[in-house]
């Protein structure tokens, strides 16, 4: 920070400047012992025609006072800079002194929106996420609760005809043949895929959407779900292939660690071959988690900066890079409190499901027992609660850590106070912007 405009660091005086001490050096004895020392004027002013340094002139003396001295420089006795005290310096480092006697570290960093402009803290960052929600609830709650109504509706339409019929034709009959079981089964595995494949583009959605109002929302700035929808629009197929891509990802890793494992089972040793197989996959899971959080930011990068699904993933790596704990732990603990929050509202949707419709959790549970109408909409409803609130928890989490990171290394609190209309943030000789 020594090359910043208008910066002096304390004790740096130039060495040309008056310095007392010099009629105190050795140089200056020798020359008092051999008579040579200072030469004062024989002519001196009467004692009446001076006054204190720091009181006002003589009311007699008729003389114009002299003008204040300049500044001191910095020096090792504690003179502040400029003659100011440690408080402020040259020029006002930041517009201002830091606190209010002395150092009470800079000043606050602007806040146009939901976080101040400058690197956050985990804190902030789940706040952020929540003062969006509150802020412009009618926005957020209104595309999380449609997204969600839509979603769970299909979800239990599947659960209703498909899986239900899938599961009493031949999994509660105890005559039914292998055959019969096996297509029962594959039934299953198709509806869930299903319901997985509806919630994940309900998913994909609501990502989408809140990205934009979360983005905007950091700069205080409203926008309603058709704009929204408008600025998303053109990005929803790539974040498609983006969130189909990454669990894919995660999946051939994973299986390509225990790849050796499964081959030596099947040469003959069994044993041995499990054994290999769990170790290479339980390897490849450390992997494929390492490869998941590199890419978390891909989905916001994707969608700001209309970036492809290869380009997004290289900007996810590079603003992960260095911070790779950093960002797990945030993610794994916006994780749990969503996890939390929708485990508090389903719970009790869940038993009241069960009481009303009679079936219980126990029926619930028991995968050949047909669910009834009554405990999948009661459950669906808390689905749909859950889903609202958590949805843009999730969302805003990572766009903020992804907004974060471009503060902490791409000095973005710069743009987004300009997009923002905060004038000459940034232009001040001791700001200190992206730091």
């Amino acid at each position: 920070m020594n090359d910043t405009p208008g910066w002096a660091s304390p004790g740096s005086a130039p060495s040309d400047g008056p310095d007392d001490s010099r009629q105190d050096s050795p140089d200056g004895d020798a020359q008092k012992a051999a008579g040579q020392g200072p030469q004062w004027s024989k002519e001196q002013p009467p004692p009446a025609q001076w006054s204190a340094p720091s009181g006002p002139p003589a009311p007699d003396s008729g003389q114009t006072p002299p003008p204040p001295p300049p500044p001191p420089a910095p020096s090792q006795g504690g003179q502040g800079w400029g003659g100011q005290g440690w408080g402020q310096a040259p020029g006002g480092y930041g517009g201002g002194q830091w606190g209010s006697g002395g150092w009470g570290g800079p000043p606050p960093a602007a806040k146009p929106g939901v976080i101040p402009l400058r690197p956050l803290g985990v804190g902030e960052i789940l706040d952020g996420a929540v003062s969006t929600m509150r802020t412009y609830w009618r926005t957020v709650l209104g595309i999380s609760l449609t997204v969600a109504v839509l979603t769970e509706l299909l979800v239990v339409l599947l659960q209703g005809f498909l899986l239900n019929d899938a599961t009493t034709d031949a999994l509660d009959d105890p005559d039914a043949s292998a055959g019969e079981i096996a297509r029962a089964m594959g039934g299953i595995l198709i509806g869930s895929g299903v319901v997985q494949v509806v919630t994940l583009l309900g998913t994909i959605v609501a990502t989408a959407l809140l990205t934009t109002v979360t983005s905007r929302a950091v700069i205080g700035t409203s926008v309603t779900i058709k704009e929204a929808w408008r600025d998303a629009r053109p990005q929803v197929l790539r974040l498609l292939g983006l969130t189909l891509l990454l669990p894919l990802i995660a999946v051939a890793v994973v299986l390509v660690g225990a790849l050796p494992g499964i081959l030596l089972a099947a040469l003959g040793s069994p044993d041995g071959g499990l054994a290999l197989a769990a170790l290479g996959g339980l390897a490849g899971l450390v992997v494929a988690i390492w490869l998941m959080i590199r890419f978390s930011l891909a989905s916001p990068a994707l969608m700001l900066e209309k970036q492809t699904v290869r380009k997004a993933m290289s900007r996810s790596t590079k603003l992960v890079r260095g911070s790779w704990w950093r960002v797990f732990g945030i993610q794994i603990l916006a994780s749990i409190i969503a996890g939390v929050v929708a485990s508090i509202i389903l719970v009790p949707f869940s038993v009241l499901a069960g009481v009303v419709s009679g079936d219980g959790m126990s029926s619930f549970l028991d995968t050949g027992t047909d669910v009834g109408w009554t405990f999948l909409i009661i459950s669906g409803i808390g689905a749909v609660v859950g889903s609202t609130i958590t949805f843009p928890i999730t969302a805003g989490v990572t766009v903020l850590l992804y907004i974060d990171q471009r503060i902490r290394r791409e000095a973005l609190d710069i743009d987004l106070a300009r997009a923002a209309g905060l004038q000459g943030y940034g232009d001040t000789p001791g700001a200190t912007p992206g730091s």
